[in-house]
């Protein structure tokens, strides 16, 4: 999963009719004859072929991940499934740029009332490439402008009265305390796009107390050195969502203290400010400027998403397309480090992350598949590439769809779901804004497990899952992870601070298969529900993100 992200699945259920139209929610518990077998034993097996040394990783664009490509491809063929990549074939093909540091060094320069100092890449600054320009050298004055957002529907105007327009601005990460943590997500993530709009040229970002204690400065410098990557369109075109912003970076105590020397309120005001509920710190001209520097390589490499997709039975609803997802790739292999002995084992396995999302997407597809009652309406199944590197494959694939995309309606995505304790309780990131939280509930609840709220909203998990980047074009959707209760919160801590995104992430783990059997079916069950309901899922009225990406869509009253 993106880094540091987290989790998920999908599910569904057998129902023996269609579901009322006065509510996609609606369901009832099949019989138990209705429900397929899961196997523990298939879940295990996908895992142990995807995991496997020889798959090194599945990198995005290696060798590995194409090994792991015609495996899933397979798979589907296997099941009777149709294939629906490019030209007829299992696999859509991506284009990606791929950017790396040149061997000098970037800096940042601060000019100011307490003199120049320079910092250098990955010390007390982290600086960011621009591929557009691989010597890159920008110098501008700089503003603060708080967090940086703006929405009149949430009260957000951060640039009121600031001039900005060719100047470096200089925001606090995150967002204020007591808004809504999936818009304040959101928002954050477009952060680039607002300056932009502004006419900024530049943005450096600065650690409040919050986030300085979710995502310490060593944790941030550990990744300081991984290539860029974005997708290049069919028109040869690589994608940026903010090209008029040149230069970035995050900033550390020492840079910080430098950017605000002589300013009107200084930093440690400004962040015990921003740790108040509500707290919203405002902007002001700087007196400092920046100078930043910088130098990249890029070079072009492919990796394919893998699409298959199971047509639906009814005439009508299988015009309509429910998208099951996974990502498919992981991180690779880990560069030696000074003094590691030559057998250390630095293979990126990503058993949980996600070899086991995929097992699982490949179980429900086989049920879905050998189900005597096919589903309604049509299910895609997505393994994604480029997830590691910023939910590439999936953002390319949902602005890019093999099928005709105002037809999808619904996506649930399976990220890393964490089979190492038997689960009896689900999160479903995104599920207070649309119809899909009901569903998700209703649909698991025959089993025994409950549907639990987010309970680390500090971690921003709904802008990290591929499901994001359906939510962005219009599609409800889901992100289903393994919940805290009976033992999950011990084993996702342990999990987050050892195994994960580590070669520790691999077969030695003591995974419980039947918690993998367990998954595939609760995410067989929602996928069920979706595809066989009369009325696809639907966005709330009055939801922030309907409203934003969907505006024209039917939706429901919130229940």
């Amino acid at each position: 999963m993106k880094r540091l992200a987290l989790l998920a699945a999908t599910a569904a259920l057998v129902l023996p009719a269609a579901l009322p139209a006065s509510s996609a929610a609606q369901t009832t518990a099949p019989a138990p004859s209705d429900t397929p077998t899961f196997s523990a034993a298939a879940v295990r097996a996908h895992v142990e072929f995807l995991a496997d040394d020889l798959l090194k990783g599945r990198d995005t664009g290696s060798e590995g991940h194409e090994i792991a490509a015609r495996y899933v491809a397979s798979q589907f063929d296997g099941l009777g499934l149709k294939p629906a990549g490019d030209n007829g074939s299992w696999l859509q093909r991506i284009g990606f740029q791929k950017t790396e540091r040149a061997k000098t060094p970037g800096t940042l320069t601060v000019t100011g009332p307490a003199g120049t100092k320079s910092f250098t890449h990955a010390g007390d600054v982290l600086i960011g490439m621009n591929a557009a320009e691989p010597k890159l050298d920008v110098s501008a004055p700089l503003v603060f402008v708080g967090y940086g957002l703006e929405t009149a529907r949430l009260g957000l105007n951060d640039y009121a009265g600031l001039d900005v327009k060719g100047k470096i601005v200089v925001t606090l990460r995150g967002y204020p305390k007591g808004l809504p943590s999936e818009e304040g997500a959101h928002l954050s993530a477009t952060k680039g796009k607002i300056a932009e709009a502004h006419g900024a040229i530049g943005m450096l970002s600065i650690g409040t107390l919050q986030s300085m204690k979710a995502r310490p400065w060593n944790r941030m410098v550990q990744f300081a050195d991984e290539p860029d990557f974005t997708w290049v369109s069919p028109e040869g075109v690589p994608f940026d969502a903010a090209p008029g912003i040149r230069v970035g970076a995050s900033l550390d105590d020492a840079a910080a203290q430098a950017v605000f020397a002589g300013a009107p309120t200084s930093i440690a005001a400004i962040r015990k400010i921003a740790d108040k509920a509500g707290g919203k710190p405002k902007g002001f001209a700087l007196k400092s400027t920046a100078q930043i520097q910088v130098e990249s390589v890029s070079e072009r490499v492919t990796s394919p998403n893998v699409v298959a997709i199971l047509p639906g039975s009814d005439p009508k609803l299988r015009q309509e397309y429910v998208v099951l997802s996974a990502h498919l790739d992981h991180i690779g292999i880990s560069p030696a480090k000074p003094g590691d002995p030559a057998d250390k084992d630095r293979i990126n396995n990503g058993a949980l992350d996600n070899g086991a999302g995929i097992a699982t997407m490949l179980e429900v597809a086989r049920a879905m598949a050998q189900s005597p009652n096919k589903p309604r309406r049509s299910i895609v199944f997505l393994a994604s590439t480029g997830e590691e590197k910023g939910l590439l494959g999936a953002d390319y694939y949902a602005r890019h769809p093999t099928v005709p995309g105002k037809q999808i309606v619904g996506n649930v995505d399976l990220d890393m779901p964490l089979l190492l304790y038997p689960f009896t309780d689900v999160i479903a990131f995104g599920a207070d804004h649309s119809t899909l939280g009901p569903i998700v509930a209703k649909a698991v609840a025959p089993m025994g497990i409950k549907l639990a709220a987010d309970p680390m909203p500090q971690e921003t998990i709904f802008v990290r899952s591929d499901h994001y980047m359906f939510v962005k074009q219009g599609v409800p959707a889901v992100f289903l992870a393994t919940g805290y209760a009976n033992g999950g919160e011990k084993a996702w801590g342990e999990f987050l601070s050892g195994a994960y995104h580590h070669p520790g992430d691999d077969m030695t783990q003591k995974i419980d298969w039947d918690a993998g059997a367990r998954f595939a079916e609760a995410n067989y069950r929602i996928a069920r529900v979706m595809t066989d309901s009369d009325t696809p899922p639907q966005w709330y009225k009055a939801d922030f993100f309907g409203d934003l990406f969907a505006p024209e869509a039917a939706k429901a009253p919130k229940q």
